[in-house]
């Protein structure tokens, strides 16, 4: 199975954006794309190198392959309305990144290595892949015999305060969250935008 093996911190000083989702992301500490030439380079605005730009952003965002980010534009694009917004929803109700939003994990990474491993249940039952797409009212929990592993001790006492999506509910003392519904357009303004994915992939 493929995956992204580029430093992605260097990535997130490239883009300008941290997508790596680390309280330490080297772009806090140094705000210049890589390179010796770095400080110096001018931040694209328009035209392709800009849409092309965005989409790494939401590429690496969510720690998706080139091949796996067309599947979603093209799946958006053959959905009948808005396509952006198809897009931002598809890629929100990945379970990934449902775990990632409860708060289960710090980082998109890790809760997709918490999926794989097997740690995840979707309505009781066990689910290891990370593109499965979750639905309204779908209950998304650790596993029982899981929930005391040392992947937790970083992230047991934040579960309470965690501050959760408003289209998810999560439920500290049974580590489980709740699909309420699609995310709220709104909260997915803040993300990205998806205008010039989509004239990208038009060319």
């Amino acid at each position: 199975m493929g995956r992204i093996t580029k430093r992605t911190c260097t990535v997130c000083r490239r883009l300008g954006m941290s997508v790596c989702g680390r309280e330490r992301c080297a772009l806090k500490r140094r705000g210049t794309p890589p390179g010796v030439h770095g400080a110096s380079a001018r931040r694209v605005s328009a035209g392709f190198a800009f849409q092309l730009q965005e989409k790494q952003k939401a590429r690496h965002l969510y720690g998706l392959l080139e091949r796996q980010f067309r599947a979603y534009v093209e799946r958006a694009t053959a959905t009948k309305g808005d396509t952006g917004l198809l897009l931002k929803e598809l890629l929100e109700m990945r379970l990934d990144n449902v775990v990632y939003r409860l708060g289960l994990t710090k980082t998109r990474a890790a809760a997709r290595q918490l999926v794989n491993h097997g740690h995840v249940e979707v309505n009781g039952k066990r689910i290891d892949i990370p593109s499965y797409q979750v639905r309204p009212n779908d209950v998304v929990s650790v596993r029982m015999e899981k929930r005391e592993s040392k992947l937790f001790d970083t992230v047991r006492e934040s579960l309470a305060s965690r501050e959760t999506p408003s289209w998810l509910r999560f439920d500290p003392a049974a580590w489980s969250g709740t699909v309420l519904g699609k995310p709220n357009t709104e909260e997915l303004r803040m993300l990205f935008d998806p205008r010039p994915i989509i004239e990208f992939y038009s060319r």
